[in-house]
């Protein structure tokens, strides 16, 4: 049997495009949903550090410490309600790197608005609300820290990192 050269490309062509498929399709079904769920993923694991003991903290009263390293400064507040991620007896106290999303300034809390404002363009991030960007030239929100309570010991812990700290292509060192 004689075969022109149109029918040996479209009989070769087809059987590598399905062996490329077959291997393509070998990661397992566990291995597609595990891809779709971490993409885009920011939040990772860390090495948990104690902060406070809840019953120290004070409502409204910002207190200052550094996670996941000493070069990712933070600050957690006792917000004094229940807020969107807080933890603690009365889930109001949360925590957020401090370092504008817009260009990497120190962000300070201000007491009056419950705000992080920023110094250097003046961007806005609301304490109560996630670190959700009020307003000025950031875009995203304040990265926050996922904290852990513990209710035996009254301890606060970070755990974890939701976002991109400024100035990282990852969040760990």
């Amino acid at each position: 049997m004689s075969l022109s050269r149109r029918q040996f490309l479209k009989l070769t062509g087809g059987a590598a495009a399905g062996a490329t498929a077959a291997v393509a399709g070998a990661p397992t079904a566990r291995a597609a949903q595990v891809a779709q769920a971490d993409a885009g993923r920011t939040t990772l694991p860390y090495i948990p550090k104690v902060i406070a003991r809840a019953g120290q903290l004070r409502a409204n009263v910002p207190l200052a410490f550094t996670f996941p390293d000493a070069a990712s400064p933070c600050v957690v507040v006792k917000i004094g309600a229940s807020v969107p991620g807080g933890v603690g007896p009365e889930g109001d106290i949360v925590a957020f790197s401090t370092l504008c999303t817009h260009m990497g300034c120190p962000v300070a809390y201000d007491l009056a608005t419950r705000e992080f404002k920023c110094p250097c363009h003046f961007s806005a991030f609301d304490a109560e609300k996630a670190g959700q960007m009020i307003s000025g030239q950031a875009t995203e929100k304040l990265p926050a820290i996922v904290l852990d309570y513990n209710a035996s010991d009254g301890t606060v812990r970070a755990i974890a990192v939701d976002g991109l700290i400024y100035g990282r292509q990852a969040n760990l060192l």
